[in-house]
């Protein structure tokens, strides 16, 4: 499947008509598509993910209504859209999706709604030289890119740029809730490293369902398994079983660790198999992989949900 080549730019006479849009307001009051300065209408934004969702509301703030396609405990790299998430990509004013094939079932869709208006990945900033890849891969790179905080950085300040391109009369406002926005994100890649850091070496292993996890052992120097691919779409058999059992069994690994938007069955046949070998593991708790937790609650940010991985995986491992 090829990459969606859908960019957060589009042609120069769209752009053009955007703007007068912007501008305009009828006689009768009706605001036109793009919301001009003060006349209280927000741009509606669609995004896929949880994690880009949170970038869309803390950049956008009030000039924003941000719609997200899904919610805690979803799983992207299977999920299909439905007739209403159509509505909401066909009302939307401008899409934010992860890209790196993440949502590798909606690919044709995204590349549908790129032609009609601005469908941008907010991975583009990414300098691919720092991306994960390999043959052992179902896709050219690691979509997985929020677990280095680094690269949700660069992901925030894609939809800053975006969304001050669409709605250059709030840039300013846009500029500044993206500064204060990355300053938080600075504190939790600074929160992250010192913590995982308090783990001895010789325990500093962290196994799950599926590797969602390798861009946070590479920033965070902790060692990661998963008994899947990068994709919950890949199969996985009782030859990957064996080989994870035997190496935890191996190095003594007493913890492993079950993800909210993965079934449990999959590390559990893993533990089953080390038990019988006489090594007791232990489930050092859930993980929040690819969706965040629930509205409403620490785990339903992005920030929450970080510290919340890095305090269950300190804890566990310490």
């Amino acid at each position: 499947m090829n990459e969606v080549k859908t960019r957060g730019v589009w042609k120069k006479g769209a752009a053009v008509a955007l703007l007068g849009m912007m501008l305009t307001v009828s006689a009768c009051g009706k605001d036109a598509n793009i919301p001009a300065s003060g006349t209280g209408k927000e741009i509606k934004v669609t995004t896929t993910i949880g994690m880009i969702t949170d970038i869309a509301q803390n950049v956008g703030s009030t000039h924003v209504k941000v719609t997200g396609l899904m919610n805690a405990g979803v799983d992207p790299h299977l999920y299909k859209a439905s007739q209403g998430d159509m509505k909401k990509l066909d009302d939307a004013q401008i899409i934010f999706y992860n890209g790196l094939h993440l949502e590798g079932k909606m690919v044709e869709i995204l590349e549908k709604m790129g032609k009609e208006k601005p469908t941008v990945a907010v991975s583009d900033k990414i300098d691919r030289k720092t991306l994960r890849s390999g043959a052992e891969m179902a896709t050219e790179y690691d979509p997985h890119i929020w677990f280095n905080v680094k690269h949700w950085m660069k992901a925030t300040e894609q939809v800053r740029d975006s969304l001050s391109e669409l709605d250059p009369a709030h840039k300013e406002d846009y500029s500044k809730n993206a500064a204060a926005y990355l300053v938080k994100l600075e504190e939790l890649d600074r929160y992250a490293r010192e913590q995982i850091g308090l783990i001895p070496e010789s325990t500093r292993v962290l196994v799950t369902a599926h590797d969602a996890f390798g861009y946070f052992g590479d920033a965070y120097h902790i060692q990661v398994k998963g008994l899947q691919g990068i994709s919950t779409a890949s199969e996985y058999g009782s030859k990957d079983v064996s080989q994870l059992r035997d190496f935890l069994v191996e190095k003594k690994i007493k913890a492993v660790f079950v993800e909210s938007s993965v079934p449990k069955k999959s590390i559990e046949a893993v533990i089953q198999g080390a038990k019988e070998k006489g090594h007791e593991i232990q489930i050092g708790g859930e993980l929040f992989s690819d969706a965040m937790g629930a509205a409403g609650t620490p785990e339903g940010t992005y920030v929450g949900m970080v510290r919340h991985n890095v305090d269950t995986i300190v804890k566990a491992l310490k």
